[in-house]
């Protein structure tokens, strides 16, 4: 399943899901949505024994898109309960799946990137949980698995005030898990992809599924409360503030309003 925006590769064992949007990869209803089909279809495929989750362009995924043409103006909230319902399903996929993080992974893409098994980052890497700087709540799941990986103290710190981490601090925290040579983000996925399809592809699943247990029922539970405390602050002055600035490149000034 390939189309202008979703490249799908089938090559040793290994299957390659790489975004085509870029620079920044924005994501909507749409791609998140192919993704996942792709995503299912490579889980169903015997060959198919490791995933590898890349991007083209500057950035590895900026998250949602917010500007015209990416949905949310219509119904935000219609839009964002229909993609939560597909993005859920990358956790059901059995398969192991790393991400190769260039750039920068944003909001919604630092939770698409935390929905995999494993990041891999270089030094100019960038790691960034912004929704407070957008005015509201975070989704993707990042309840779940940001505390999963960082613990709950740093998990608050990234999101109360969405710092950028960068790639050799994101080892370091635990967000991602190895650091490769500049720029080979990719390469370096590719190859631990292929030591993970050379192990027995029964125990591996076996292993992931006790390992990851109820993560998907958790993550499914976290994204209806993400969704109402969004839907909650998307009302505010200061949401429409932190939109605003975000688009216009610039520091937004919120009132608690």
């Amino acid at each position: 399943m390939t189309s202008s925006d979703l490249s799908v590769v089938l090559r040793d064992r290994v299957g390659l899901l790489e975004l085509r949007r870029p620079p920044a990869n924005f994501f909507d209803e749409k791609l998140i949505g192919q993704l996942v089909d792709a995503a299912r279809e490579l889980d169903d495929d015997p060959r198919c024994r490791a995933l590898v989750l890349a991007s083209t362009g500057k950035h590895f995924c900026a998250g949602a898109d917010f500007g015209a043409g990416g949905g949310f103006e219509q119904d935000r909230v219609a839009v964002s309960e229909r993609l939560y319902r597909r993005a859920v399903q990358l956790f059901e996929i059995g398969t192991p799946m790393i991400a190769a993080v260039q750039g920068a992974a944003v909001g919604g893409g630092l939770g698409l990137a935390c929905a995999t098994d494993f990041r891999v980052a270089d030094r100019s890497s960038r790691f960034v949980a912004n929704f407070a700087m957008l005015g509201f709540h975070h989704g993707f799941g990042l309840s779940v698995t940001l505390p999963d990986l960082v613990g709950r103290q740093v998990a608050a710190d990234l999101l109360m005030t969405g710092r950028r981490v960068g790639g050799e601090e994101a080892v370091r925290i635990g967000l991602a898990d190895r650091l490769s040579e500049p720029g080979l983000q990719r390469e370096t996925a590719l190859e631990w992809a292929q030591s993970l399809a050379a192990a027995a592809p029964l125990a591996v699943r076996s292993i992931r599924a006790t390992l990851r247990a109820d993560m998907a029922t958790r993550v499914r539970e976290a994204l209806e409360h993400e969704l109402v405390e969004q839907t909650r602050l998307w009302a505010t002055r200061d949401c429409a503030e932190g939109i605003e600035a975000s688009l216009e490149r610039r520091t937004p000034v919120f009132h608690g309003e």
